[in-house]
């Protein structure tokens, strides 16, 4: 199954950008689930005004995953009035959505870096405690990421999941460390590239039309 990691960033702009963030993950999100497309949303970094995200990262996955997420790769623009600012005379507002590189889990984690502790679930006292050690407490002892799990009454399963939560905060980090360099290039973007969008919207409903006639 192809994974690919979406970051959508409104590059330090205003709350307006910010807004936009949050309406196009909301857009990615319903069309990939129209796509068949599984997602999982990694992280969001809330923007000053309620409903709206400085950045958002979200991890697709799907065999038709590479095709869906170029239709959002790019610039992606508003057109509208500022629902913050009502009399700001600005109505074009832009963000950019970017790849990040799928971290490998072959070259991120090797199992012999990997320790696994087993340890009683925690629950009520009394006759009813779990007497079995079924939750799993792994490390990644190069990195000292450690995660608890203890979802599933199988030891097995619990590992299983220890394992791939470890490998999720590995993409996290990523994540990260792209973060800034990303934000950095999007301001750095020229006018032409600001000006050639991947997706315009407009209005307060967010609508793709094929009229900008009312906006000028």
């Amino acid at each position: 199954m192809n994974t690919i990691i979406l970051q959508l960033t409104s590059g330090r702009g205003p709350a307006e950008c910010c807004w936009v963030v949050a309406k196009v993950l909301k857009y990615i999100i319903d069309e990939a689930k129209m796509a068949n497309v599984n997602y999982d949303i990694m992280h969001r970094e809330k923007g000053m005004e309620n409903g709206t995200l400085f950045s958002a990262s979200i991890k697709l996955e799907g065999e038709n995953v590479e095709s869906f997420s170029k239709q959002w790769i790019g610039t992606v623009q508003w057109v509208g009035q500022s629902q913050f600012r009502k009399h700001h005379k600005r109505k074009n507002w832009f963000i950019a959505v970017n790849k990040i590189e799928f971290l490998n889990e072959s070259c991120a984690i090797e199992d012999k870096d990997i320790s696994y502790q087993a340890i009683r679930s925690g629950g009520p006292g009394g006759q009813h405690v779990n007497k079995v050690s079924t939750a799993i407490r792994a490390k990644h002892n190069p990195s000292g990421l450690s995660v608890l799990v203890s979802e599933s009454r199988s030891q097995l399963q619990n590992k299983k999941i220890a394992r791939q939560r470890l490998f999720d905060l590995f993409q996290l980090e990523e994540i990260n460390n792209q973060k800034s360099k990303i934000q950095t290039e999007w301001m750095n973007h020229s006018e032409i590239q600001r000006g050639n969008p991947i997706r315009t919207f407009y209005g307060s409903d967010f609508k793709i039309r094929e009229s900008k006639s009312n906006y000028k």
